[in-house]
């Protein structure tokens, strides 16, 4: 069997060692990172006796991080052959991003309605990991840049109060970096491609400008599907909420900042 990109998982790789307490979760944890950030790309197959020896744990734990992945749908169980990375294609790729579109949409519109007021003690923290998120960015760093990009928009998935959305936005951020991953590494330099504007957004949110807020979200997955429709090759025609995205952008005022990175 043919362990693909496993090599550089793990020990001696500058990555967080695995601890003794919750195996399970940190196991999964550190191999789902491994897949956002493409280096466990599609079709790379590996058993659980290869992932317990790589960790330098029991059967147990790898085996039951390895099932917990693949109920999640970011690997496949392969019979008598272990588990294997999927395949998203652009066509896996529009169905999360509309998901993930629409929820937020619809989502931030409501809590605008509610006027919510933000919790100031959440803010702190997550001005911080929007700052780490726009330095990676800035950086071009992909390894750093996929794990700060996902613990920024988990705190902003707090502000809508509803666990469930926030789970299934963060679900959907894993597979959308296991898409995207691939093609940010083969496009050459990093620095500066993707969308740095995170502490902008916390801002907004700290000021209570919700519908500004959602304005900026829009701009943000505008730019996000043009960058992946560019780097796959792929035509923005088949994107469903593409009118969703560029009505709110267009409802800006003109003292709003145009988008940026």
């Amino acid at each position: 069997m043919v362990v693909l990109g496993l090599g550089d998982v793990g020990a001696g790789s500058g990555r967080l060692p695995i601890q003794r307490n919750s195996l399970r979760e940190q196991i999964a944890g550190a191999l789902r990172e491994e897949l956002m950030a493409g280096r466990l790309p599609a079709g790379s197959n590996f058993t659980v006796k290869e992932i317990a020896e790589l960790y330098g744990v029991s059967a147990t734990p790898a085996r039951e991080a390895l099932v917990d992945l693949a109920a999640q749908g970011l690997l496949r169980a392969e019979h008598h052959r272990g588990f294997t990375v999927p395949e998203l294609r652009w066509a896996d790729f529009l169905e999360i991003f509309e998901a993930r579109t629409l929820l937020t949409d619809s989502a931030f519109r409501q809590f605008a309605v509610r006027h919510a007021v933000p919790d100031p003690d959440r803010l702190g923290p997550l001005r911080r990991r929007a700052e780490a998120a726009a330095r990676a960015v800035r950086a071009g760093n992909l390894d750093v840049m996929v794990g700060c990009d996902r613990r920024f928009w988990q705190g902003i998935a707090e502000f809508l109060e509803n666990r469930r959305i926030a789970e299934y936005l963060d679900w959907l951020r894993v597979q959308s970096w296991m898409f995207a991953a691939p093609y940010l590494r083969s496009g050459g330099e990093l620095a500066g491609l993707c969308w740095d504007r995170q502490p902008e957004l916390v801002e907004l949110i700290a000021a209570a400008d919700l519908a500004g807020a959602r304005r900026l979200l829009d701009d943000y997955n505008l730019f996000t599907v043009r960058l992946l429709a560019r780097l796959t090759g792929e035509s923005l025609d088949s994107v469903t909420v593409l009118g969703l995205l560029t009505a709110g952008a267009g409802e800006r005022s003109t003292a709003d900042p145009a988008p940026g990175r």
